[in-house]
């Protein structure tokens, strides 16, 4: 239902709530029809409080990147990674973060590594969907799917902390699917 006060029509489109969306998940939505959206986006101002000081600093080309997400923080002790304060650059950073997470995937798949069908490349693939040399090909699909199902922001409700999670399980399952040992 709308929620404006005067409407009993259907509430189709979202507005700002109260508290508004972060890294921590979506914000709360206020729930309006199309002419009570309409009213409620004319009189709406997203720097309302602000002293002009934070204005400025919410328009500037980097606004957000200056505020560190859990991943990154320093307190968050996520295995030693990189975190932003220590680039100039968010790209370099997610960079650097990529490349950690790639080196530590290999440690690990390399030390559970047994001799048989697959080549180091695919064992560390399978290493880092949680196979084992054994799985079959229907074991491989099942695998890939209940890790898409976890890892995908769609399905954490926008919460993006597990992307990298998701990109090493696509690749892996890329690999994996041509691989010789499951022809």
């Amino acid at each position: 239902m709308c929620e404006h006060p005067l409407c009993d029509g259907a509430g189709e489109f979202r507005a700002p709530g109260s508290l508004g969306s972060s890294f921590d998940g979506p914000g709360q939505w206020r729930w309006f029809c199309l002419d009570h959206v309409r009213e409620f986006n004319a009189g709406y101002d997203w720097f309302a409080g602000m002293s002009a000081d934070e204005i400025y600093a919410a328009q500037a080309p980097g606004a957000g990147w200056a505020t560190e997400s859990p991943a990154f923080r320093a307190a968050g002790k996520v295995d030693g990674m990189p975190r932003w304060a220590d680039f100039a650059d968010p790209l370099d950073a997610i960079g650097a973060r990529a490349s950690d997470i790639k080196r530590a995937a290999a440690g690990r798949s390399q030390a559970q590594a047994s001799p048989g069908r697959f080549t180091p490349r695919e064992r560390e693939a399978l290493g880092a969907m949680g196979l084992d040399p054994a799985a079959d090909r229907s074991q491989l699909r099942r695998r890939y799917s209940e890790l898409v199902r976890k890892y995908h922001p769609d399905r954490n409700g926008g919460d993006r902390r597990h992307e990298a999670h998701l990109q090493a399980v696509v690749e892996a399952y890329q690999l994996l699917r041509k691989a010789a040992a499951f022809a």
